[in-house]
């Protein structure tokens, strides 16, 4: 019971929270006011874990190494001067020049901690010229969180993923670029599963792919230290929130020494990953001008993607990021699957030749916050002979060489506003099911064909659709279950109430004609 109650405090305070941060619209541009919100959370989360490991130092009787950075270092803490702790914040938060000990603030963990080097926002507040006194209630509601006092519930991840949601849904087209619904992350890492190994994400946004493997680790009795995270992220502002990201959850994460473009300058070029999971940005045009890349070593053995589209690019990059048994799950836009453009078509025929395509599932629309456009999932590896899972044998892989698997997910998720629909756990849960039961892991049992679901196929079958890889051309129509009434008697009843219904509607029409003429308007 008391368990039930918390849920729903921390549900409301993330809403007021909210409403509190919106207040600052209309004096800050929508796409900046994130910043505001987030620093402000982050700096009262690392404030709030330095008071907790200062005063953990006193009761241990070493209240002489206080202010000696290594003893916060040891145990994963920023190290904050007086002049960065949120107790100075709150202090002088109506006052004039808040904006401007905030910046301070900022700048001076991140010098104090060389970990957080270019994450932290630089100079915004002062620069925004926020009303002060929105500024001060924005202080007085993000006081009231206790980021320490309940680890399991994570509440800070989790008003940091809500405000991520919300500023996505609020910015519309641009918010895409930082967040990915935490329902298509969830079904990315269920299906992959990452237990171990390096992940790597090349336009990770905000950093929710690493949140989700690591929460799929330890829901998994695995240990956050079995993988290694790498990202990069082109955006600067962006890359600033990943680092927060990653930094407010304790994970550990090399994102590149800068913001940068991922096919011009690779931040890991030596990387080679056992997982790969990306949301790349859909349909990017003028990714590079003609004469640019067109010997690069990433599309050896392959056709040069055509500049007018980057998706077979980031295809393609991510294919030669793998390690020799890795596997990718990205999110792409539906065209990909079928396009012939500009030698796209003869890209995707080369990968499904050199049997490198696993899964294929055609998602629902209304998904995402920022774009209607209809959206996949790929799912590639470089290796589908038999595999053993160490430390889970039940996840153990059969030899499924030459075959490809096809989900028709369309019909699923569900509305959660009158314009966007979310996969439950349910979905999420059927959808990875069937997978792993393909993929032969004893955990998911047998798997087998469902018509308008899922299909197995072999390479042949690919060819003989011309490479398209579209699930709606393989799984078929559903079953349409017999009922048993003869057609008939069917007939008979449907035309029964089309004939009830007419005679209602002209009673109805009858009456809103007296109502028209009663106000002075028959005919």
């Amino acid at each position: 019971m008391a368990k039930t109650q918390s849920k729903k405090t921390t549900k409301s305070f993330e809403q007021t929270l909210w409403d509190t941060a919106d207040k600052l619209r209309g004096t800050v541009e929508s796409s900046e006011y994130k910043h505001v919100v987030l620093s402000l959370i982050f700096l009262k989360f690392v404030s709030d874990k330095f008071e907790e490991r200062k005063q953990a130092l006193v009761d241990e009787g070493q209240g002489d190494y206080v202010d000696m950075v290594e003893f916060y270092a040891m145990k994963n803490v920023f190290y904050l001067p007086p002049e960065a702790r949120w107790s100075f914040i709150r202090k002088h938060a109506k006052q004039d020049d808040i904006a401007l000990k905030i910046d301070t603030a900022l700048s001076t963990i991140e010098k104090t901690n060389k970990s957080l080097r270019g994450a932290l926002p630089d100079n915004y507040f002062s620069r925004l010229g926020i009303d002060v006194s929105k500024l001060a209630a924005l202080i007085d509601s993000i006081d009231n969180i206790d980021t320490v006092e309940d680890r399991e519930q994570d509440v800070v991840g989790r008003v940091y993923e809500y405000f991520l949601g919300k500023f996505a849904a609020t910015e519309g087209k641009g918010g895409g670029e930082f967040y990915t619904p935490k329902c298509v992350v969830n079904l990315l890492a269920e299906m992959i599963e990452p237990f171990q190994g390096k992940i790597y994400d090349p336009c990770c946004g905000s950093g929710g792919m690493f949140v989700q493997s690591i929460k799929f680790v330890e829901s998994h009795q695995g240990n956050q230290k079995d993988i290694s995270i790498y990202g990069q992220e082109y955006t600067a502002t962006t890359y600033k929130l990943a680092k927060m990201n990653l930094a407010i959850r304790g994970i550990a994460g090399n994102l590149g020494d800068v913001p940068a473009d991922s096919f011009f300058k690779d931040q890991h070029p030596d990387l080679k990953a056992d997982f790969i999971m990306a949301n790349p940005p859909f349909n990017m045009d003028q990714w590079r001008a003609s004469d640019e890349l067109t010997d690069d070593p990433r599309w050896a053995g392959y056709e040069v993607p055509p500049t007018g589209n980057a998706n077979y690019a980031w295809i393609l990059h991510m294919i030669a990021k793998l390690s020799e048994h890795g596997t990718a799950g990205f999110v792409m836009a539906n065209g990909s699957m079928s396009t012939n453009t500009k030698g796209e078509g003869a890209i995707r025929q080369k990968m499904v030749e050199n049997d490198l395509v696993d899964c294929m599932i055609a998602l629902p629309g209304q998904l995402f916050y920022t774009t209607q456009i209809p959206v996949c999932l790929w799912f590639l590896t470089k290796n589908k002979k038999a595999q053993t899972i160490p430390g889970h044998s039940d996840s153990n892989h059969r030899n499924r060489e030459g075959e490809t698997l096809f989900i028709d997910a369309r019909n699923m998720g569900s509305m959660i506003s009158r314009v966007h629909k979310e996969l439950t756990p349910d979905d999420i849960n059927h959808i990875a099911r069937t997978y792993h039961a393909w993929r032969g892991e004893a955990k998911d049992g047998e798997y087998e064909d469902v018509p308008g679901f899922c299909k197995a196929v072999t390479l042949d079958d690919i060819k003989a659709n011309d490479y398209v890889l579209t699930p709606g051309r393989y799984v078929g129509a559903a079953e349409i279950e017999d009922d048993g009434v003869p057609f008939e008697v069917k007939m008979a009843e449907l035309s029964k109430m089309l004939y009830r219904q007419m005679d209602e509607g002209e009673k109805l029409d009858a009456v809103i004609r007296g109502s028209l003429e009663g106000l002075g308007y028959g005919e």
